[in-house]
């Protein structure tokens, strides 16, 4: 049986706002994250992502409901949890009066790692991650790219058996962006857990084992790639887009032979078609009968970001 690392039961989290208003960020969420996998969990913003990640990284106590990580409830050993787990944080929470080498060595010592260690790892990870040359700079001189390396640096620094990464490459250029992930695999391969979240969903399509799909504080779905791919009506989508939407055409695209379903997501009419190889020719004279200028249509095979569309109503963004 695969043993479970991390797993919560029922957890919410709500947040007092005024004396009449109070909001429901996560509403009884429960998963298991299985050792060594790497875990997506995806949503839009205001999802609850950030608020989950927080409560299971012991920064923020949930309202109601458990958290356990290797079998052992955080809320009653969270010193345990810490030990376990590395975290790399959206905000910049790098100590800004230190130097990069410093903010490495200081972090490995409040794990217990000798100094022989500590200052290896810093220098594999500085080279690694192309800080080499500014590593006895203050990190206040950092841009904001730079910073972004050195938190991926210093939450590997302990070798933690759960890596949390809250959107880890926002910011980074693709060529460090593949750096991340050469490291964060190479690390997995080790027996890292990784759990991420991201609004580039190229990354969890390719490297993650499963994912989880949450909007509204809730969990909508969580499985392969391939198992949440199955929960689209269609393998084939046509993404229309006019200069002006009306909702009759929705109506209007169900009844056509050829789509199985229809909708409109983000200001484009995305039509489920029933076919592997569907008439685009056929849709786009339909298209054209409408009383309303076509500006794009195309035809793509179904993506996770298909399943985002479909699952949670909204597109996916590049920041949060």
């Amino acid at each position: 049986m695969t043993e479970i690392i991390l797993s919560t039961e029922n957890l919410k989290k709500s947040f007092v706002m005024s004396k009449t208003r109070k909001v429901e960020a996560v509403k009884g969420i429960s998963f298991d994250v299985k050792r060594g996998e790497v875990f997506g969990f995806l949503g839009p913003n205001g999802a609850g992502k950030s608020t989950t990640i927080s409560m299971v990284t012991t920064q923020l106590k949930p309202t109601s409901g458990n958290i356990f990580i290797d079998g052992k409830s955080i809320l009653e050993s969270p010193a345990m949890a810490r030990r376990k787990i590395g975290v790399v944080a959206q905000h910049n929470n790098l100590d800004r009066g230190l130097t990069a080498r410093e903010n490495l060595i200081y972090h490995a010592k409040y794990f217990g790692i000798d100094d022989k260690t500590a200052n290896k790892r810093a220098d594999e990870y500085l080279e690694k991650f192309g800080l080499t040359d500014r590593q006895n700079d203050y990190v206040k001189s950092y841009s904001g790219g730079m910073a972004q390396r050195l938190k991926i640096a210093r939450a590997i620094m302990h070798n933690p058996e759960i890596l949390f990464l809250d959107e880890p490459t926002t910011g980074l250029d693709p060529s460090y962006r593949a750096i991340l992930w050469e490291q964060m695999l190479a690390l997995n391969k080790t027996g890292t857990t990784i759990f991420l979240t991201t609004h580039y969903m190229e990354e969890p399509e390719q490297l993650a084992d499963r994912i989880a799909i949450v909007d509204q504080g809730e969990l909508k779905a969580i499985g392969t790639v391939d198992e949440l791919k199955a929960l689209i009506p269609s393998k084939n989508i046509i993404s229309i887009k006019l200069a002006r939407l009306d909702p009759k055409f929705v109506d209007q695209a169900k009844a056509l032979p050829e789509v199985k379903n229809a909708t409109i997501t983000n200001d484009v009419l995305l039509l489920y078609m029933k076919e592997n190889k569907p008439d685009f020719n056929r849709i786009l004279e339909w298209v054209n009968k409408l009383d309303s200028p076509l500006q794009n249509i195309s035809l793509s095979a179904s993506s996770l970001d298909d399943v985002f569309v479909h699952l949670t109503g909204k597109g996916s963004v590049k920041n949060d």
